[in-house]
């Protein structure tokens, strides 16, 4: 049986015969591995196979790769039954799916063994990776979902890896993206068919389009003049300045577009994925209009061209104005049909037009070589030293400069992202972009180069196109290079001037040429092709960046129509935007402003390559290695200054205009997340500001109370989020704790569902905090966990703030000793405390508010929905309790009713549901009341400070109550007045409450004794043992020695009370010290039972204290 060839994973094709249908067999000298190309087709089910049937699967186009063992010879017959997968052999998958080989037998000293199985006659070899669960690495776990190229695939997830196998390891009962899982239904459904799609290769997508778009009308009527103008020297350096712009624009595209898949959209694609949408979404809109509006442009240049030869030979239709509004429309008709036309007629339309152009140049170049003595009165006198040593240098007139004729030339040279705008229709837009694109620049810079030297070597500037003018006898006083060549053109320094030469003739090419009809082609060419360039760009850019629905109300552009999904309506939006600029037919004033849209997407594109190096985000790494981020800097300014040199007015309307967009962007907040430079900055100063605040220590003048609010859901307590925030809001730190309880497996799924729904929710609802889940076994570990370890660096929390727990009397007095533990932890971990409690509650999860509340907070886009309250659930498996006030023992499930209304609110209900958004309300002229007893650093001052600092507060008084002695009320005032002041806080009255350790009133006394009575102890009845036997077991019980030693507190929170209730009841929020129990020596209930007598029955109540630390100071 030596020599059988075994194949591995011939999923659905012969595996064991070659295309004669004779068996394979090796030759000794052929390698271990044989690669056989797989054939496009549809795959037959591999259903049957179990688990590892997903080995059989090949991704379409790719290789299969066969085992060989090269030490056979000769052919071998092959085995009954192992031919084809029908057979039911599939050679390479086990049954039932285990592996039969052992792990040693891959490393056994170089021999193969073979491992025999009786049901199939077929030897099996391990093929690493296809009957594992874990998948080997390949592209089509990369793709996106919608990939053109292929199909994703998913691979395992963690949890099917890595999960006790007390369930199937496929939920779905399929292995890892085979079909019937949704992502790989979603792939089978975005297949799109390839026949028939047109997609260009480097040279006629990229490198043609460049060329015909970079030489434009200026190469034929302009450079000739420019040379005139700027002397040789000057133009190549105007020619060598615009190409080291455009050169450097060249390579930061070139690195945009190498580093990932590029799709259709161009500059808008490049600079959207690279800086955002914000940034993107204004580019490609002007960028669009640019390319639109530069039809126009085209189309007119090549208008005047067709009526300065209809003028020559007197065929003027009507008048010049008017033909060139006709021919213009005519033209862009036919252009526009060529583009609907589609791709591929419309790439082929550019070739000829590129033949055109490349004869025109040439009829010029072998032009320059025939000097024929008709054209020497026109000032051509073939190639001289003396002409060019005279046109070497600048000879400026009619007050042009270096700069304008620079700002003339500038447009000339754009056009080198024709190639890039239809990134969507190249074949392999990563290779084809950086290749077309530069040799483009560099093949039309050396053309530009040799005409301008060509030129200003044959061609004077003044010629008076008089045969009469040459010279018969010397002149002494003509020094110019016609003198020597015996013609005297001295006669146009008169201001009549002359018609002919480099300075008065833009036609000079034409002159110069060969054959002058060809010149006259080779401008038609130019004109034309640019303006079916800019024809097929424009829709391309606007349908993609419509597809990214970034300005809703062009949805509609985004549609596309046929095997090349074409932007037909953007078509016809572009030329109609191109029809009503051709009838303008003043195109001097839109001519600087499209030159400045087209370098306002310059300049973003080289800031594209600077941000994203900047940023050093991971994901940026281009295969194109020759760029440098402080070079496309440099090309970034460069584009601006040049803005500004073409035309100021129109600079400052681009950068208006792109400004303007951008706000709009911004403030619309599209919802899209594309991993842009912007967002990897952000994340790299974070980081960095964080690490540079670690270095820095801690000030007093710089405290700010950072919150740990245990909300749990943050949607289930609105109120205690809203009032937290009032004083958190661009001032500190907020973190919202949320400790998931019950099964371990069932409360991890849920935390990562959790983080990103909860963290939307806080953003949408502008919250400015951040959202922290963990699991624990109960809630106080759970609060442990978060205090030690929420937070970063110097941005860490120092005060925990949790609900009052409302119905501690009626649940388990475990949960009481748990959140009254919670206290003493954070007090350890040297945080302050702050209890807020309102009378109503604030856990509102058990109504159907968690729906309401979106629509009270006029959160956009949320309805009212009628909800079901689903009790069901039991406490043994709720996972989202907090610490909170009322954490019911059963979580409600808010359930969506389709048929009947739900029942109305009990009044208790509407006062809750009414109470959680009162403090989104503006607060009016009302007072926050300081009960500043005891001091505990300053933080019972600073936070209601804070709170009048914010515009929903801002009308709110702050009065201060102390405690005092009755004769020296009026010296404790003025000491407290003082330190208010010199602490520049503002208040409006301090009150010295001399009558604190009064007795409270009898009756207050005896509620507060029938309140903690079912929590007493009653030792003193009992026996010794059984007592302690009782404390140990229930430690929240009250003992009577404890209750006998802190008589004189508990009797100090019940007159607190009284004395609340007398001043503070109008209050708007009472904030007030927090009354601290000694560790191990006050009893969980009996500390509850002082939080609950002195908070019962007021406005809402803030029990605040600081860890002792100073937060206030007077110091500057």
């Amino acid at each position: 049986m030596e020599g059988k060839e075994l194949a591995a994973g011939s999923g659905g094709d012969e595996g064991s015969k070659d295309a004669l249908g004779k068996p394979l067999g090796p030759t000794p000298s052929q390698s271990r591995f044989q690669v056989d190309l797989v054939a496009e087709g549809p795959r037959k089910s591999c259903g049957d196979l179990g688990v590892a049937g997903k080995g059989g699967e090949e991704a379409k186009g790719r290789f299969r790769v066969n085992f060989v063992d090269p030490s056979a010879g000769g052919e071998s017959p092959g085995e009954p039954g192992g031919g084809s997968s029908e057979g039911g052999n599939v050679s390479g998958v086990q049954n039932g799916g285990d592996t039969v080989m052992s792990e040693g037998s891959l490393h056994s000293g170089g021999h193969h063994h073979y491992y025999y199985d009786t049901h199939t006659n077929t030897y099996y070899l391990r093929t690493f990776g296809h009957n594992t669960m874990d998948a080997v690495p390949r592209i089509d776990h990369y793709r996106q979902t919608a990939a053109d190229l292929g199909e994703k695939l998913l691979r395992p997830s963690l949890a099917e890896l890595h999960d006790e196998l007390d369930k199937e390891p496929f939920e779905d009962g399929y292995a890892n993206g085979e079909e019937g899982t949704p992502a790989g239904d979603a792939a089978a459904a975005y297949t799109p068919d390839s026949k028939g799609v047109v997609k260009f290769g480097w040279i006629k997508g990229v490198l043609v389009r460049c060329m015909l778009n970079i030489w434009g009308v200026m190469l034929f009527i302009r450079l000739s003049w420019i040379v005139g103008q700027a002397g040789i020297g000057l133009s190549v350096l105007v020619i060598g300045m615009a190409t080291v712009v455009t050169t450097i624009t060249g390579l930061s595209t070139s690195a945009i577009a190498t580093n990932g898949f590029v799709r259709g959209g161009g500059a808008y694609y490049l600079i959207s994925r690279s800086l955002g949408p914000e940034f993107g979404g204004a580019i490609g809109l002007i960028f669009a209009f640019a390319n639109a509006v530069a039809v126009a442009m085209y189309v007119v240049g090549f208008a005047e061209t067709v009526v300065e030869l209809l003028k020559e030979n007197g065929t003027l239709m009507i008048d010049e104005m008017n033909d060139i509004r006709i021919i213009g429309a005519i033209t862009v008709v036919i252009l526009l049909g060529i583009s609907i036309a589609g791709m591929e007629w419309e790439a082929k339309a550019q070739i000829v037009l590129l033949v055109i152009l490349i004869l025109a140049i040439g009829d010029f170049v072998i032009g320059t070589f025939i000097p024929l003595d008709s054209k020497k009165p026109k000032g051509f006198f073939g190639y001289k030293a003396e002409i060019f040593m005279e046109n070497f240098g600048p000879d400026f007139r009619q007050e042009e400069t270096f700069f304008s004729v620079f700002a003339i030339f500038f447009p000339a040279a754009t056009g080198i992202l024709a190639g890039a705008n239809i990134s969507g229709d190249l074949a392999d837009p990563q290779s084809a972009i950086p290749k077309g694109t530069l040799l483009a620049i560099l093949i039309t810079t050396l053309v530009y180069v040799g005409i301008a030297v060509s030129v200003g070597s044959c061609v004077v500037r003044d010629a008076t196109g008089n045969v009469n003018d040459t010279i018969v006898t010397e002149l002494t006083n003509c020094t110019a290079a016609a003198c020597k060549l015996n013609y005297d053109f001295s006669s146009c320094q008169s201001p009549a001037g002359c018609h002919y030469g480099l300075m008065n003739n833009f036609q000079v090419m034409s002159m110069v040429s060969g054959f002058a009809p060809l010149i006259s082609a080779g401008i038609f060419s130019a004109t034309l092709s640019s303006a079916l360039a800019s024809l097929v760009s424009a829709p391309k850019i606007f349908q993609a960046l419509c597809k990214d629905n970034i300005y809703p109300g062009f949805q509609m552009f985004a549609k596309g129509y046929g095997k090349n999904n074409e932007p037909l309506r953007g078509y016809i939006l572009t030329f109609l935007i191109a029809l009503g600029f051709i009838l303008i037919a003043e195109l001097n004033v839109i001519a600087p402003i499209i030159s400045n849209f087209f370098l306002a997407s310059y300049a973003l594109i080289n800031f594209s390559v600077f941000h994203a190096s900047l940023a050093k985000s991971p994901g940026w790494r281009p295969a194109f290695k020759y760029y440098n981020m402080w070079i496309s800097l440099v090309g970034a300014i460069l584009c601006c200054i040049v803005m500004f040199v073409i035309n100021w007015w129109a600079a400052l309307l681009t950068y208006v205009i792109v400004l303007g967009l951008y706000i709009y962007v911004t403030y619309k907040k599209p919802d899209v997340n594309w991993g842009s430079s912007t967002q990897a900055l952000t994340y790299l100063n974070a980081l960095q500001h964080s690490i540079r605040l670690s270095g820095v220590e801690d000030h007093v003048k710089n405290f700010r109370p950072q919150c740990l609010i245990m909300t749990g859901a943050p949607n289930a307590r609105p109120a205690l989020l809203h009032l937290v925030h009032a004083f958190t809001k661009n001032v500190g730190l907020m973190i919202c704790g949320h400790v998931h309880m019950g099964p371990r497996r069932q409360a991890m799924k849920e935390l990562s569902t959790d983080l990103a729904k909860y963290q939307r929710w806080l953003i949408k609802n502008k919250m400015k905090a951040f959202y922290a889940p963990v699991h624990a076994e109960d809630l106080r570990d759970g609060g442990q966990y978060l205090m030690q370890a929420a937070g970063l660096g110097r941005m860490r929390p120092n005060t925990l703030v949790v609900g009052f727990k409302k119905n501690w009397r009626q649940g388990d007095m475990r949960d009481v000793e748990t959140y009254i533990n919670l206290f003493h932890d954070a007090f350890d971990v040297q945080y302050g405390v702050v209890v807020i409690r309102l009378q109503e509650g604030l856990d509102i999860s058990h109504l159907q508010g968690q729906d309401l509340l979106s629509s009270q907070e006029k959160s956009p886009c949320t309805k009212d929905v009628i909800v079901k309250v689903d009790y069901s659930k039991k406490s043994e498996t709720d996972t989202s309790i907090a610490f909170a006030p009322s954490s019911s023992e059963r979580t409600p499930t808010p359930r969506k009713d389709s048929k009947s209304l739900s029942s109305p609110l009990n009044l208790a209900d509407q006062r809750l549901l009414d109470a959680s958004s009162q403090f989104q309300k503006k607060q009016g002229k009302s007072n926050i009341d300081v009960w500043w007893l005891f001091d505990d650093g300053g933080l019972t001052l600073l936070i209601p400070y804070l709170i009048t600092t914010k515009k929903k507060w801002k009308d709110c008084k702050i009065r201060v109550f102390i405690g005092g002695k009755i004769n020296r009320i009026d010296h404790d005032r003025r000491a407290m007045a003082t330190l208010l002041s010199k602490f520049r806080i503002d208040f409006s009255d301090i009150m010295v409450l001399g009558d604190i350790n009064t007795k409270p009133k009898k009756e207050n006394i005896a509620a507060f004794e029938e309140m903690i009575e079912p929590f007493r102890l009653h030792e003193d009845d009992k026996e010794q043992e059984v007592a302690d036997k009782m404390k140990e077991d229930e430690p929240w019980r009250i003992t009577d020695n404890e209750l006998e030693l802190y008589k004189t507190k508990t009797y100090r929170q019940i007159r607190l009370n009284e004395l609340l209730k007398e001043h503070s009841s109008t209050a708007n929020i009472i904030v007030m010290s927090l009354p601290v129990a000694r560790k191990g020596a006050v009893s969980s209930a009996l500390y509850m039972a002082w939080l609950e007598v002195l908070s019962k029955d007021l406005p809402p109540i803030l029990l605040v204290r600081g860890n002792h630390q100073s937060v206030l100071t007077f110091y500057s």
